[in-house]
């Protein structure tokens, strides 16, 4: 019985950790050129790589959670009606895209390559489901240039997120041993 506590303490730590993270990616925003460099994507990928698929959904879901409930852990605040804002889509994204890179990556110690697959499918399901709810939301909201907000509110911002997946997953690669080595020290 102890082990099995041990795990589930280890366990919720972890999730707990990757909240964290994506709470603090979302206030980090560095000024670039056409749109602000931040981690969020880059942090749910790597908590489906790290972590693996249901983990990595329950730390996301936790955090999406947090913010509905009214926490000020989005980027402007919190609460239920955040889920009409068109940037929520994204939001939402963030789930699928922990279990989508962890289903792939999977558990055993995987190349480098399958790392980059795993981080840019969990890059792309968090923009399947991001783009469609932004467009069908500014729609609902009264917006009229849809290809203005397409292009400028979730285009422009592709490349960056496609980039730092990939360094999310190189990123997975190195620590991932040593993630795998504590949990081996803490079932022994």
């Amino acid at each position: 019985m102890k082990r099995k506590a041990k795990f589930l303490a280890a366990d919720i730590a972890e999730c707990a950790m990757f909240i964290v993270l994506m709470v603090a990616a979302t206030y980090i925003q560095i000024p670039f050129p056409l749109v602000p460099l931040t981690f969020q994507t880059a942090v749910s990928v790597l908590a489906g790589l790290l972590l693996g698929w249901k983990k990595g959904v329950i730390a996301m879901s936790v955090y999406c959670f947090s913010g509905l409930v009214g926490l000020p852990v989005f980027t402007a605040g919190g609460g239920i009606a955040y889920v009409l804002k068109p940037s929520f889509g994204y939001i939402i994204g963030f789930i699928a895209a922990a279990g989508v890179g962890g289903l792939i990556v999977g558990k055993n110690n995987p190349p480098l390559w399958r790392y980059i697959v795993a981080a840019l499918a969990a890059f792309a399901a968090d923009y399947v489901i991001g783009v469609p709810y932004c467009i069908i939301a500014a729609r609902l909201l009264g917006v009229e240039n849809l290809t203005n907000l397409f292009i400028f509110g979730n285009l422009v911002y592709m490349p960056k997120d496609a980039a730092l997946s990939v360094l999310a997953a190189i990123l997975a690669k190195t620590v991932a041993p040593v993630v795998r080595k504590r949990k081996v020290r803490v079932g022994e």
